[in-house]
């Protein structure tokens, strides 16, 4: 069963017309700090509660088996060859270097719904092979939208709070409350927080039941090239909404301008 809590909040994030000011960014920003801080509602505790009845069917080697083999997935990516990696972006404004983040989120955007189509039409097994691809494009995503915020993630810790954003994109209100408390204190949760010492399982069930009815959607015959696009375009805006609003709390916290609570 997908996740029903989705973001309400919407800015113009994506409008190369409309690029917001400092003052504008973080007025968005203290709004979705608010909606990240949100109690899950009803509907979210329901939503919860079945889908921990329905991993629960799942016998525990099942469990044990997927968390290794996303792990290894994410972990081969994440945390691995560094030769492709983009190198910082030392100079420009937030709103120069959001330009370009836009910019490059849009590219990755119609990748990825290509991605969704070509898969979706190819029936039930290159439907399978959607879920390490989109995987891997939306981790590629985080390297480039981290390098163009002036952030080298060569160094591990960047490339521990891409996991941190991936998982705040894809979790239920009860995760993602406690996914953003860690990225708000970053400096600490650093310290603290390995690639070992992650919570491995409670990731890869939360994207699991994140995206998984879109998922199952997109292997259905004639409508999956459809879904699958869709889902994969809506997926990567999602993601890049969450990691310019992440990005947009390391500028202003090094800033000095959020000393008061949103």
């Amino acid at each position: 069963m997908a996740a029903t809590a989705t973001f309400r909040f919407r800015s113009n994030l994506y409008t190369a017309m409309s690029l917001p000011t400092d003052q504008q960014a973080l007025t968005e920003l203290r709004a979705w700090q608010r909606q990240m801080q949100q109690k899950p509602t009803l509907l979210n505790r329901v939503t919860r509660r079945v889908q921990a009845r329905l991993n629960a069917l799942l016998p525990e080697k099942v469990h044990v088996a997927i968390t290794a083999a996303i792990q290894k997935m994410v972990q081969g990516v994440l945390f691995g060859s560094t030769h492709t990696t983009q190198r910082p972006v030392l100079e420009g404004t937030l709103q120069e270097r959001e330009e370009r983040v836009r910019a490059r989120i849009r590219a990755y955007r119609n990748t990825a719904a290509l991605e969704g189509g070509v898969t979706g039409a190819g029936g039930f097994l290159l439907g399978l092979a959607d879920f390490p691809l989109l995987l891997g494009i939306k981790l590629k995503l985080l390297f480039d939208i981290a390098a163009l915020y002036g952030h080298d993630v060569r160094s591990f810790p960047e490339r521990l709070y891409l996991l941190h954003i991936f998982q705040l994109a894809f979790s239920s209100q009860h995760t993602r409350r406690e996914t953003y408390q860690q990225l708000a204190a970053w400096p600490e949760t650093q310290q603290t927080v390995t690639a070992e010492t992650f919570d491995w399982r409670t990731f890869q069930q939360e994207y699991r039941d994140y995206i998984d009815l879109a998922k199952l959607a997109q292997l259905v015959p004639v409508i999956g090239a459809a879904v699958g696009a869709v889902a994969n375009y809506r997926l990567l805006a999602q993601l890049g909404e969450t990691a310019i609003m992440c990005y947009r709390l390391r500028w202003f916290a090094e800033e000095n301008l959020l000393s008061e609570k949103p």
